[in-house]
């Protein structure tokens, strides 16, 4: 049964009583007034006729109170609140005093761990909570927080009335969430008896985290040993990957270090990690040593001590589907379409329709339209001396238009067969001074260094780099699997949460 049901239903059987016992009070009342009227009862009855005593000795009026005194107390007895005694009532009162007066309901503070098929709504159910006040709460708490991300072992800090015979929720107060330290989303009943949900933000520390260690094993692994996190070590690895091949050209006893922004919540915990600073790679006897620098236009590259930037090679199958086969190389061919011998001033890559096509390297979107021949086509200056160019696109990435700048590997169209084509490829071209050379064979390498202004602010950032990395972790690895054996630091950054 309903509780607010039930228990209404107490209160107006609890009503009825009471007038039923002021009802009777009041004709007792009336019967006691009428005597108290006609107490000369021997007017009634023959002279030779004795009056028989009718009031009990043990409660006459002369030996106990006097009939104000009685009257008044059958007033005061209307007048006091009727009580029913549960044995008197109905089976289904019965029921509703049993949930109001058995259940003993104290408030609950209750830590619950997700575990592995749990979900939201699941779990509060699974307290006792009805499944419709459950969906209101997940409803409310949506506002600040996706309830359907809960993960397994994140705590649910949950306060609840709970009736202590049954161990159910009647009704929850508070849910508290902390997915990620310094960050707790609330979901919480208010005065008018509706749920509100907010989020509450730690301040958070921003620091330098350095790490440095000896490479056995692949680059990526070492850093993992040494405590980097996973982001971390990805940006890393992309950073050098079109300069150094790191399958081939490193060898055990290379070393790295890095410098990266993280920021910590008041107990310690790292909340976030940035950007990367600082990469330094040292194989053999080379250091290649990077630093990060955005410039007024918003760019965002890495560059040495001296402002020059990373030779990048360009990618010479910049394709999702690495697996593509030339179905064309560069030179004169025998063109099967237009049926005549014709330079062919790329290479063509035979890939499905809709592969992602990759910009070659960093650089200046400089055309995106219908060419003729080419259909859709892309251009993309690297360089004052390098530019790439892709055909029979059938379609643009969005936001891929002349003036925007990208990024080695960012998606720019997309494969399709548009323009004079025979089925789904890539055309692909690379201009050097303007002349389109062999894709397969020229080594080029791109990137813009630095000068005037932007070098000029480019070295007041190297400064502060140096300087940065209160923290530092040292770390000789083993191998890949080991457990590093870290230095003293300096201060406490507890469990590193890569976002």
């Amino acid at each position: 049964m309903n509780f607010k049901r039930a228990k209404a239903k107490v209160k107006r059987i609890r009503q009825e009583r009471t007038l039923l016992g002021v009802y009777a009070v009041a004709v007792t009342t009336a019967l006691l007034v009428y005597v108290y009227n006609n107490n000369s009862v021997r007017a009634s009855l023959p002279d030779d006729e004795e009056l028989v005593e009718i009031i009990p000795e043990d409660t006459a009026y002369e030996d106990a109170f006097s009939l104000e005194d009685d009257l008044r107390l059958a007033e005061d007895e209307a007048k006091a609140p009727q009580t029913v005694e549960i044995e008197d009532l109905p089976k289904e009162a019965e029921v509703a005093e049993d949930m109001l007066t058995l259940k003993a309901l104290g408030v609950n503070e209750e830590d619950v761990k997700v575990e592995k098929g749990d979900s939201f709504i699941g779990i509060l159910t699974k307290m006792g909570l009805e499944y419709a006040e459950a969906t209101n709460i997940y409803t409310a708490y949506k506002k600040v927080y996706d309830a359907r991300k809960v993960k397994v072992g994140q705590v649910l800090h949950i306060s609840s009335l709970t009736d202590s015979k049954y161990n159910d929720a009647i009704s929850i107060t508070k849910i508290m969430t902390e997915p990620v330290s310094g960050t707790r989303y609330i979901v919480e009943k208010n005065a008018d008896g509706k749920y509100e949900a907010r989020t509450e933000q730690d301040d958070l520390t921003e620091e330098i985290k350095v790490v440095s260690g000896t490479i056995n094993g692949t680059v990526g692994g070492s850093m993992k040993v040494a405590g980097v996190p996973n982001n971390i070590v990805g940006n890393f690895i992309n950073i050098f990957s079109y300069s150094v091949d790191l399958r081939r050209d490193v060898r055990a006893g290379d070393k790295f270090e890095v410098k990266y922004e993280q920021n910590l919540a008041p107990n310690g915990n790292v909340v976030k990690t940035g950007d990367i600073i600082y990469a330094e790679l040292t194989l053999g006897k080379v250091k290649t040593a990077l630093y990060r620098f955005k410039d007024s236009s918003g760019t965002v590259d890495y560059y040495d001590e001296k402002g020059q930037a990373l030779k990048k090679s360009l990618d010479r199958k910049p394709l999702e589907y690495k697996k593509a086969r030339v179905s064309s190389k560069f030179g004169t061919r025998f063109h099967p379409i237009l049926k005549q011998y014709r330079m062919h001033s790329g290479v063509d890559y035979a890939a499905p329709q809709g592969t992602k096509v990759y910009a070659s390297g960093d650089g200046t979107v400089t055309k995106a339209k219908w060419v003729n021949g080419y259909g859709n086509y892309v251009t993309i200056r690297h360089n004052s001396e390098y530019s790439t160019g892709y055909g029979h696109l059938k379609a643009y990435a969005k936001g891929i238009r002349p003036g925007v700048r990208v990024k080695q590997g960012q998606v720019i169209a997309y494969v399709g067969s548009t323009g004079r084509s025979t089925g789904p490829h890539l055309h692909f071209e690379v201009i050097r001074n303007g002349k389109k050379v062999d894709p397969l064979k020229i080594k080029a390498a791109t990137g813009e260094s630095l000068s005037g202004e932007k070098l000029k602010a480019f070295k007041k950032v190297v400064a502060q780099i140096n300087n940065a990395g209160a923290t530092e972790t040292k770390v000789a690895s083993k191998k890949d699997d080991a457990v590093a054996n870290t230095g003293n630091i300096a201060s406490n950054t507890g469990d590193t949460i890569a976002n």
